[in-house]
């Protein structure tokens, strides 16, 4: 009877739906473990609110901000406390203004794109094919945001494998620990970013973050590659714009351009963004990203 009891408590406090989403729960292949003291490294031991980067941070223009992205760490922490982390190691950024890429060509505002013209440091999260999100960040500029497109899980990747395994058919082989965030609607996935996150404070959210590595030194320039944005091929010349920036030889990266890699040794990226192409009163964001 007592064991029989437990188990009856155990499947009443099992939640039916997302207290965030409102969407019924993802049923999960195994049992999550949810014990931070099993997914913690010496470092993330520490007092974290230190290393939180505060909204100084995000208060520069889109450009920079999408470079200053890279190797810095995003936090993701559930409701049971487990605390998910990854560091960033590839960005877009989307100037809005003349950018035709961009949700927000034009100073177009609408109701989903809301998020791209608040102060920056605020969260754009919108769908893509109806079923797949996307991460983004506002910056400076009007209507200027930052795409978040890949990550090196760097804690909680048993999690974050349960996450993704939800979203997969039934007998689809292990995801490896480099594919798990590697692509927007795929960290969004594992880090288990939902909608309701859309025009939240990146830097004062009590359930997602941006925080500096103190161990990682920030990428140097000769480290970071400046490649044409993916899946934007319709938009012409915006489609060229050496505006995504990933770190050179990273196996997280989703999509490497040898092109670009060698351009950006020579100083041939950079010298095609002219005065007008790092305006910080642009702004925006991709319309099909994967």
């Amino acid at each position: 009877m007592a064991g029989r009891k437990r188990k009856k408590l155990a499947l009443a406090a099992a939640p039916e739906h997302d207290k965030q989403t409102g969407l019924k729960a993802a049923k999960l292949k195994e049992p999550i473990q949810s014990k931070n003291t099993a997914e913690r490294s010496h470092y993330f031991m520490k007092n974290t609110l230190q290393h939180r980067l505060g909204k100084d941070f995000f208060n520069q223009p889109c450009i920079s901000l999408a470079k200053a992205f890279l190797g810095k760490v995003l936090v993701r922490r559930c409701e049971d406390g487990t605390e998910l982390r990854g560091r960033i190691v590839e960005t877009e950024s989307y100037l809005g203004g003349e950018d035709k890429a961009s949700h927000s060509a034009g100073g177009k505002r609408t109701e989903r794109n809301t998020a791209m013209f608040m102060k920056p440091g605020t969260i754009y999260v919108y769908p893509i094919y109806g079923i797949y999100l996307c991460m983004n960040v506002s910056s400076e500029g009007e209507g200027a945001a930052v795409l978040l497109r890949s990550l090196e899980p760097l804690q909680g990747q048993p999690v974050m494998r349960q996450l993704r395994a939800a979203r997969r058919k039934e007998g689809a082989r292990p995801l490896k620990d480099k594919e798990l965030c590697n692509g927007p609607s795929k960290l969004c996935q594992a880090l288990n970013i939902p909608r309701c996150f859309d025009r939240r404070d990146l830097a004062s959210d009590p359930e997602v973050w941006l925080e500096g590595d103190p161990d990682t030194s920030p990428a140097k320039p000769q480290d970071i590659v400046s490649a044409p944005r993916i899946g934007i091929e319709s938009h012409g010349e915006w489609a060229k714009k050496p505006w995504r920036f990933y770190i050179r030889g990273h196996p997280c990266v989703s999509v490497v351009n040898k092109e670009a890699e060698r351009e950006s040794l020579s100083g041939k990226a950079m010298n095609d963004l002219g005065p007008s192409d790092v305006q910080p009163d642009t702004g925006q964001h991709n319309v099909k990203r994967t």
